[in-house]
């Protein structure tokens, strides 16, 4: 089963993997949502969506639908 963002808690970070389908907003990547970089959840609104993610030290919000789309590596901490 592959992780994505949305299986992040708070404060917990991840290393991202691949986006399914290839598919992802080209501000997504502007902002450095790329394979390789570190993500970490930072706020998951209310109502459950959106969620705020960090990314390269930009914080994002992004609605679960779009976070389901990337995949990562957890990152656990020592």
């Amino acid at each position: 089963m592959d992780l994505t963002v949305v299986d992040l808690k708070r404060g917990q970070r991840g290393i991202i993997r691949e986006f399914a389908d290839d598919v992802l907003p080209i501000k997504l990547l502007e902002l450095g949502c790329l394979p390789g970089n570190e993500i970490e959840m930072v706020q998951i609104a209310p109502l459950n969506d959106p969620i705020y993610i960090n990314v390269n030290g930009s914080h994002i919000a992004i609605r679960r639908s779009t976070a389901r789309l990337i995949s990562l590596d957890i990152i656990e901490d020592a």
